[in-house]
């Protein structure tokens, strides 16, 4: 059985977004099914991560296409593309609003017509059996969308993160008619495709308003962490957070709690180091100075999977944060179920009636606070300072099994298969 699947992210991508179904590929032929990947050709990525080709199985075919990029001069310049990111791409308001109301869904639509073509010409002498688009970008969907209706082949649409209930896109300023083509678009992808995966229980209880059919499979874990015998903690009280941090997700009341907790206890101070791996928006640094905790703070800028990955299994605790936005419950990041398997203590700031809050209680993997919490933030981060004092922090998480990627794609498999079933 062959699937076509069409991502824009794909290795040497790096970040969040190239995960998931770079991990899907890794273990797909283990249940009878060889993965064709369909992607960009010419693309330099905002960020890059080169060790992620060896994750990919030698006998993997992969189409290339090339694209024109209009993002390239809205957002960053190629040979700027390693330094910056896209935690304040939305920054400058008036590229921001070009681009919402003028490359509807996303700058990638203008890869949509050559794509189809080029999948067309490849699937008149190749047989496939299931499309597969992901997005973020969701203009994926639109070039899988147009081949499953041509080709009668049966079609899973990928929803990474939402459409139009995506957190970041009030920064864009939207008119009505740019959210209204999107709803349309957005509608139209969830009426046809035979089936929506998506991420978390709230993102299906959405989709289920207009698709026929929705399956979860969240995001997950691979093999890559560091046995125990091999990490060292760090010495100091070190508070990591790794990955992508935009301005949604700002913890101002962290900054506020850790000012206070300095200001109360001298030991406290001199043991903190706040550690931000990733592409971190300068808002969280303005934050930082703000609260004067500028020598507790390292910023280490982008590192690579491995990198990040060893970053995680050391610190003492693991930072976990969430948009702060309306529809906040559905949103679970991906880093999540990597800080699961590094065996560390996670303090999570987010809704506490959400999925994430639900995950962290079924694994008992650390504890979730909510946005505004100010007394029950300051206790938590107060009694895992003790427990690190005492020699004593640490946590046995649980019911994690489940979330291995090779778990993972299992189901997918069983999804795929069912369509021809």
């Amino acid at each position: 059985m062959k699937v076509l699947i069409i991502t824009y992210y794909w290795p040497p991508a790096g970040g969040s977004g190239v995960q998931r179904w770079l991990k899907f590929v890794k273990y797909l032929q283990e249940y009878g099914i060889d993965p064709v990947v369909y992607t960009v050709d010419n693309i330099r990525y905002p960020k890059e991560d080169k060790t992620l080709l060896d994750e990919v199985p030698e006998n993997t075919k992969v189409l290339k296409h090339s694209i024109w990029e209009p993002a390239d001069l809205l957002f960053w310049k190629k040979k700027k593309s390693q330094k910056g990111g896209i935690s304040n791409a939305s920054k400058n308001s008036f590229l921001s609003f070009i681009r919402g109301n003028f490359f509807i869904p996303d700058p990638k639509v203008f890869w949509v017509n050559s794509s189809v073509k080029f999948l067309q010409e490849y699937l008149n002498s190749n047989k496939v059996d299931v499309i597969i688009s992901t997005g973020p970008p969701h203009s994926m969907h639109l070039i899988a969308q147009k081949l499953h209706k041509k080709n009668k082949l049966k079609w899973i649409a990928d929803f990474r993160d939402p459409w139009t209930d995506l957190y970041y896109n009030k920064d864009f300023n939207e008119r009505l008619f740019a959210k209204k083509k999107n709803k349309i678009l957005e509608k139209s992808v969830l009426e046809n495709a035979d089936c929506v995966l998506t991420v978390s229980e709230s993102l299906k209880k959405q989709f289920s308003l207009n698709a026929s059919r929705v399956e979860v499979i969240t995001n997950g874990f691979d093999n890559e962490i560091p046995s125990s015998e091999d990490t060292v903690l760090d010495k100091l009280f070190t508070i990591s957070y790794i990955g992508l941090l935009p301005k949604q997700s700002n913890p101002k009341l962290f900054f506020k709690v850790l000012r206070k907790l300095c200001s109360q206890n001298e030991n406290f101070k001199n043991d903190l180091k706040l550690n931000f791996i990733g592409d971190i928006s300068d808002d969280v640094r303005k934050e930082v100075f703000k609260n004067k905790l500028e020598e507790n703070t390292s910023f280490k800028g982008y590192v690579d999977h491995k990198k990040a990955i060893e970053y995680q299994s050391k610190a003492q605790v693991l930072l976990l944060l969430i948009p702060n936005t309306k529809k906040s419950k559905g949103i679970l990041t991906g880093k999540l179920f990597e800080y699961l398997i590094a065996k560390r203590p996670i303090l999570a700031i987010g809704p506490e009636d959400g999925d994430l809050a639900e995950i962290i209680r079924e694994t008992d993997s650390g504890t979730l606070i909510d946005f505004s919490n100010h007394e029950k933030l300051s206790s938590e981060i107060l009694k895992f300072y003790h427990q690190y004092k005492n020699g004593n922090l640490k946590v046995n998480s649980k019911n994690i099994g489940k979330y291995h990627r090779k778990e993972l794609t299992k189901k997918l498999a069983f999804i795929i298969k069912s369509l021809h079933s």
